[in-house]
């Protein structure tokens, strides 16, 4: 179990580390497209499309499973580890391409939120900025208003006895419209 963990762990790090190497320069895929397509089906040249980068998830299964495949099978022939003909050497295979995979999505999370927040930071740099300028403004017009409204209100009070002096009574002016 402990060797399968280091081997998924270090397959992980092999995707992000594929998935980041291609998305920098897709050559070997382009060397590719022009060895296997006629003129008429080679890619762009500015498509950035890569064995990994961009695309979708079943030929990027197929990528992987290969690569891992064609590195077992130098393994199996070229040293005297049986991978092919074992339990743990099937594993470890179904680990690494599982892990690769993984790594290339981690890789792939990780390169679009840096690319988000760098075309973010500046708008977010400026709406923070806006932001403090608004609650700077309010707290001052909240200090400024203070004492204006105490004043209005003051004069509100001084005028409203006055008022109610001149003004009749609601039975008088009942009265008055012959309502009692």
């Amino acid at each position: 179990m402990g060797i399968e963990l280091v081997i998924f762990i270090a397959a992980i790090l092999f995707g992000i580390f594929l998935y980041w190497r291609e998305s920098n320069s897709n050559s070997v895929y382009r060397f590719v497209n022009k060895i296997v397509n006629s003129k008429e089906l080679q890619m762009s040249p500015d498509n950035p499309k890569g064995f990994v980068f961009r695309q979708p998830l079943l030929p990027r299964i197929i990528f992987i499973v290969s690569l891992v495949l064609v590195a077992a099978l130098i393994v199996e022939f070229l040293t005297p580890i049986s991978v092919f003909s074992s339990y743990p050497g099937v594993s470890a295979f179904a680990s690494f391409a599982v892990g690769t995979l993984l790594g290339t999505y981690v890789a792939n999370f990780v390169i679009k939120t840096s690319e988000v927040v760098e075309e973010k930071s500046d708008s977010i740099g400026d709406m923070v900025d806006d932001v403090v300028e608004k609650g700077k403004d309010f707290i001052e017009d909240l200090k400024a208003k203070e004492p204006k409204v105490v004043e209005e209100a003051k004069k509100e009070i001084e005028k409203e006895p006055k008022a109610k002096m001149n003004e009749k009574s609601a039975r008088d002016r009942l009265k008055d419209k012959g309502l009692m």
